[in-house]
């Protein structure tokens, strides 16, 4: 039997507002394995951007473990310098993610933006202008990200990602500052890279269609604790 990419087990985690704690995230469990696809859904504050921060080391859980590509991560445990930069190199080599916003710099080009993340994840980056050619922005290699749209800077977000050939995509509502259309082009990519390359996703949304995309679906305004 095949460990999942990643396990997920009794996870928590909380807030406190003024005097009073707030759980966002209570005793959470799930497993997902490479290749699949999983969607997190849920009213804004049930949790869905907190449960990504936390399984890319952004923020620590208060109880539980996180299990990804082997790795160990569990709450409470000493070592905290040692889990910091364990998880400082998921990021950087395994886990890809995709902001609403674009995150490209705005001093390099769409190309060097993409080169720069291959490079950082230690990946060819002769390879970065063939991803902006897969995501229909080839031609617009040499632009700045202030010169062209944000549908086309989101498609240059998914090369930079893609181009670190990732084992894993934590996605948050990657496409909700775009138009209907340009939303769907770019899903659509996503899912079809994510399939043929056989990474993991975990896809945070509100949009219905998004989630039905994915092959399992996680409601954690059912499962929050507010």
């Amino acid at each position: 039997m095949t460990e999942s990419l990643l396990a997920v087990r009794g996870l928590s985690k909380q807030f406190v507002s003024g005097n009073e704690t707030v759980p966002v995230i209570e005793k959470l469990s799930f497993t997902l394995d490479e290749g699949q696809s999983l969607a997190l859904t849920g009213r804004s504050g049930s949790g869905k951007s907190t449960l990504l921060n936390l399984l890319c080391g952004l923020a620590s859980p208060d109880a539980g473990t996180i299990v990804l590509q082997g790795l160990v991560f569990e709450a409470g445990s000493s070592g905290a310098r040692q889990k910091a930069a364990a998880w400082a190199s998921l990021r950087r080599q395994q886990i890809g993610v995709v902001f609403q916003e674009a995150n490209l710099m705005p001093a390099l080009s769409l190309l060097e933006n993409v080169q720069f993340r291959a490079q950082l994840a230690g990946r060819d980056p002769s390879k970065s202008e063939d991803w902006l050619a897969r995501l229909d922005i080839g031609e617009l290699a040499g632009r700045y990200p202030d010169q062209v749209s944000g549908g086309q800077r989101q498609r240059a977000a998914l090369a930079m990602v893609f181009a670190m050939e990732p084992a894993l995509i934590l996605a948050d509502e990657p496409t909700g500052s775009l138009d209907r259309h340009t939303a769907c082009e770019v899903a659509g990519v996503l899912f079809d890279l994510q399939a043929r390359h056989g990474c993991g996703l975990i896809l945070a949304t509100h949009d219905a269609e998004l989630a039905a995309a994915c092959q399992h679906h996680l409601d954690l305004g059912h499962l929050s604790g507010l």
